[in-house]
């Protein structure tokens, strides 16, 4: 990084190099596959733009501005605000090097997104998923401990068997951001968590069903493999798989549901934070959002009609 720095002091950092050493952080380098390929693609789209040898330092807030509203004007908000966080993070991580001192993202304004209203899977839904005895134990195991703990689905694919506190239902997590923390489980995540170990004391604790080659191109991290050999699941595999069982569900309603559910039931705002690991009320909000069924139950069980 140091001769890079040099660089800068003298030429300047090409926009190619500036995007390329990006990548390799851990900002620019997410768990998740499908958003490290949005990532390159957003960056990718940038380098072609204004040419992979221009001083990243060059890059003006008004021409990046008017080339992603041209480029992503008529996409979705969802679409946009993601392209533009991309854009954020690289900017921010290049002023941290000391390559840039002003932002080229700052006339790029965050687009408000519709209400979601249809995200949490209702509880009849969760019930047939969470028992189907014809689904795999692995995966009972992985969606009830996501739904029972609302952690995030990369959080609980990362935990280790060292990790878990057993007798007390808990276990540590690294939450977005670094932050380490504390989840929590019921009965049912309890039950099924021992017959899936069998034993284990070491190790990732979803792993696949096949053990993985110790060495080669395709070999996998000493921190990834359990005692027997076997990877640890991948978010990609997780998800493929639940989508499949759901049909066309995904991992991450099963966190929405539980703070959905929990909402309903009366959790207060401090309970729904401690469960998802949320830091500001506004990001739990899109989350912790009652149904309609559960409005119209609520309205129906307080009504003064019902108490004459």
């Amino acid at each position: 990084m140091g001769t890079v720095r040099k660089l800068r002091q003298a030429e300047g950092v090409r926009l190619a190099d500036a995007i390329d050493l990006y990548l390799t952080t851990e900002q620019g380098r997410p768990e998740n596959k499908g958003t490290h390929r949005v990532y390159g693609q957003v960056l990718g789209a940038l380098r072609q733009q204004f040419g992979g040898d221009t001083d990243v330092a060059e890059l003006t807030a008004a021409a990046v501005a008017e080339w992603f509203t041209a480029r992503w004007d008529v996409t979705a908000a969802s679409t946009w605000n993601v392209a533009r966080q991309v854009l954020l993070s690289a900017a921010g991580w290049w002023k941290d090097q000391g390559w840039i001192t002003a932002s080229p993202v700052a006339m790029i304004s965050y687009r408000k997104l519709p209400p979601d209203r249809d995200r949490a899977l209702t509880r009849a839904q969760i019930e047939r998923l969470l028992t189907d005895e014809k689904i795999p134990l692995r995966e009972r195991l992985l969606w009830r401990m996501l739904y029972e703990t609302a952690a995030r689905s990369a959080e609980v694919l990362r935990l280790d068997v060292q990790d878990l506190d057993m007798p007390n239902r808990s276990a540590r997590v690294t939450r977005k951001g670094g932050a380490v923390d504390v989840i929590g489980w019921q009965t049912g995540t309890a039950r099924l968590l021992p017959r899936y170990l069998q034993g284990r004391k070491t190790g990732p604790v979803f792993i696949t069903e096949q053990r993985q080659p110790s060495s080669g191109k395709h070999a996998r991290p000493l921190t990834d493999l359990a005692e027997d050999g076997h990877a640890r699941l991948s978010y990609e595999r997780a998800a493929a798989l639940f989508k499949a069982a759901s049909k066309g569900k995904t991992l991450h309603q099963l966190r929405h549901s539980a703070l959905s559910h929990a909402a309903e039931d009366g959790a207060n705002v401090p309970m729904l934070m401690a469960r998802s690991g949320h830091t500001t009320v506004r990001s739990l909000a899109k989350y912790a959002r009652v149904s309609p069924e559960a409005m119209l139950r609520h309205l129906a069980e307080t009504d003064p009609a019902r108490r004459g």
